[in-house]
């Protein structure tokens, strides 16, 4: 079967607004609502969440108004988070030359997949992309707060993380590439037990205690492979924001975890 040349968009009018205008706004009110962090340093990798708008949104905005100093720096986003509905062996790209959302096509980065396509792991899987939303409800954000970009698409199967540090390791380019791991934390636990569980979590990350399990977030191999990659490179990891679906959409008896994270160079923890 011929691959599209375009991936459509899978989760519009679910996840987020299909309608461009509608979409935009919503967006631009989410990013006016974010404080800014003062005295930080622009972040070469972020890690946000990926459910609905109504839901992780506001977290997830609080990660991309930190790209405003890059808007005009930012040539390349290498986007990596879980599959959801297919399961695989290896980090999956896309056969198509563009993802669509309703505000426009974001071209994939031909020389990115160059890079990595015949390293060990790395397949080609449309499937793995057409239904998966984890790294589709990035891109909005991504057209929101960057100019010209293009995009390097991976969703991880089973995969180990020092493997997927790897292949971050090979596109990891200058300033102008940009690292998103796409993650949730933890699922459908009583509100006061998810905010302990992702406060452990969190506390992981910052700490560098060790890799996290699928437990504790969806996307732990991406979040692993991202914390192995920064070590080597001297980034420190700044927490954003934290919260569940219970804080965000109301009901606490089954919430979800979402946490927003930046890896920036030089930077001091504060606790």
């Amino acid at each position: 079967m011929a691959t599209q040349p375009v991936r459509p968009a899978a989760v519009a009018g679910l996840f987020y607004p299909a309608d461009p205008h509608t979409l935009s706004a919503q967006l631009h009110s989410l990013l006016a609502q974010t404080e800014r962090p003062s005295a930080l340093q622009p972040p070469k990798a972020l890690i946000v969440p990926h459910a609905g708008y109504m839901y992780s949104g506001p977290i997830a905005a609080s990660a991309y108004a930190m790209l405003e100093a890059l808007r005009d720096i930012i040539r390349r986003v290498v986007l990596v988070g879980p599959s959801h509905r297919v399961a695989f062996a290896g980090a999956a790209l896309p056969g198509c030359a563009a993802f669509a959302t309703p505000l426009g096509n974001v071209e994939i980065d031909s020389e990115a997949v160059f890079t990595l396509a015949q390293r060990p792991g790395v397949v080609f899987d449309d499937s793995a992309h057409a239904q998966e939303h984890a790294l589709e409800v990035q891109l909005p954000f991504l057209q929101t707060v960057l100019e010209h970009f293009r995009i390097l698409p991976l969703t991880l199967g089973m995969i180990e993380a020092q493997q997927v540090a790897e292949l971050l390791e090979a596109v990891w380019g200058g300033p102008e590439t940009l690292i998103v791991v796409s993650s949730d934390l933890s699922h459908y636990h009583p509100y006061a037990q998810a905010q302990a569980d992702d406060m452990d979590s969190i506390g992981q990350i910052l700490e560098g205690e060790g890799p996290l399990n699928h437990e504790q977030a969806c996307g732990a191999t991406a979040i692993n492979a991202l914390s192995i990659a920064a070590r080597r490179h001297g980034l420190l990891p700044r927490l954003l924001d934290l919260r569940n679906s219970g804080d965000t959409a109301g009901d606490r008896s089954r919430v979800v975890g979402y946490a927003a994270l930046s890896f920036s160079p030089g930077q001091r923890r504060t606790h």
